[in-house]
């Protein structure tokens, strides 16, 4: 009985530690961070910046303002800073708008709630 207890524990912490696991890559104008429910972009401005997230690409096409327009998978969105948008079946969010880059959150709706 014991040992099935420490079997299903280790399980349980494993799963719990390959869940949080997540991935960064760098390329193109941009950094992303991802996990099982989303990634993490930063879009450098001033430059040509995409990034292949979560099977698409995501791409910073402009800043007007408050608001970012990007392309995500082949289709335009534009998002405020703070909201976010539904485009190709993910949710698009703006984190982050400065004179140097764009933080954009793009999550799968899958995972941890969402």
């Amino acid at each position: 009985m014991r040992l099935r207890r420490l079997v299903g524990s280790g399980l349980i912490v494993g799963f719990a530690v390959v869940g949080g696991v997540g991935c960064t890559v760098s390329g193109a104008g941009a950094t992303s961070q991802c996990r099982v429910d989303g990634c993490v972009i930063t879009f450098d401005r001033g430059v040509s910046a995409k990034a292949s997230v979560l099977g698409v690409e995501a791409k910073l096409v402009a800043v007007n303002g408050d608001t970012v327009v990007l392309s995500v998978a082949g289709q335009e969105v534009s998002v405020p800073v703070g909201e976010t948008r539904t485009t190709s079946g993910m949710g698009v969010t703006v984190q982050q708008v400065t004179e140097e880059k764009v933080v954009v959150r793009v999550s799968s709706g899958i995972g941890n709630g969402n």
